[in-house]
């Protein structure tokens, strides 16, 4: 499974998620840094990636319809920390292990996970 972690999230998670054993690219190595949510998206479908973001405008799914991406993935906290951020990731790595995001739209919060489909 491969991800693109966007500019938001700090290099920890791209990190923790290849540590997992999943390919990662970030938006940064791709030249996007400072790039619009459109050229983002445009680029992880491209690439096949599903995207991890704390951008909560890719949960529009009128905007961003989850059925024409591998996955769009959300963090969502109050407190966006390195620390509430890398549990968030460890538990979602756990379920990745479980199933792809693939064609769905997860928010991750900190205690729970909802997923939604096109």
């Amino acid at each position: 499974m491969r991800f693109k972690i966007d500019q938001n999230l700090p290099a920890e998670c791209a990190a923790m998620l290849r540590e997992a054993g999943f390919q990662v690219d970030t938006a940064d190595d791709e030249g996007l840094s400072g790039a619009d949510d459109v050229a983002v998206s445009e680029a992880t479908r491209a690439t096949g990636c599903a995207l991890v973001t704390l951008d909560l405008g890719f949960s529009d799914i009128r905007s961003y319809p989850p059925e024409e991406y591998t996955g769009i993935i959300v963090l969502r906290s109050k407190v966006q920390d390195k620390i509430t951020l890398g549990s968030m990731l460890r538990r979602l790595i756990l379920v990745l292990r479980e199933r792809p995001p693939k064609g769905q739209l997860w928010i991750v919060e900190p205690d729970r996970i909802r997923y939604r489909e096109g």
